[in-house]
């Protein structure tokens, strides 16, 4: 298991498998898309399949305020520590940011919270139509 803060190297075709229960999921394509036009992202690889198999993103000014909106691991690879180490590792890059925030559903709040995270109320505006990023 390869853990890196750079893409290079990264190509569509080793995304396939995340979004998963999306009813309009992005492609491989996007999903690169996304990883590269985030102020920050983490991929966890398995080198030996040549495969991305867990993510983390953040959107951030860089001065005080950064959001994560993507943790994903692949169902295979779930439970054995991957994300929990991509949100660690994405919170020391975020150090020195003022607030760190982050949106999940209510089953995941005792996951974030183990990082020190807390519940809080949040407002969302989804836009299913362009759910793809197509």
């Amino acid at each position: 298991m390869i853990y890196k803060k750079s893409l290079e190297g990264v190509s569509s075709d080793m995304l396939e498998g995340f979004f998963v229960d999306w009813p309009n999921p992005p492609n491989p394509h996007t999903h690169l898309r996304l990883l590269e036009n985030s102020s920050k992202a983490i991929v966890a690889l398995d080198d030996k399949a040549s495969r991305v198999i867990g993510f983390i993103t953040a959107i951030s000014d860089g001065v005080l305020s950064a959001y994560i909106p993507f943790l994903e691991v692949l169902p295979e690879y779930k439970n054995l520590g991957i994300g929990k180490e991509l949100v660690d590792r994405m919170l020391e890059e975020l150090h020195d940011i003022y607030m760190v925030d982050l949106c999940c559903d209510d089953d995941l709040v005792p996951y974030y919270e183990k990082f020190g995270m807390t519940k809080t109320n949040g407002m969302i505006v989804r836009n299913y139509k362009v759910q793809s990023g197509n």
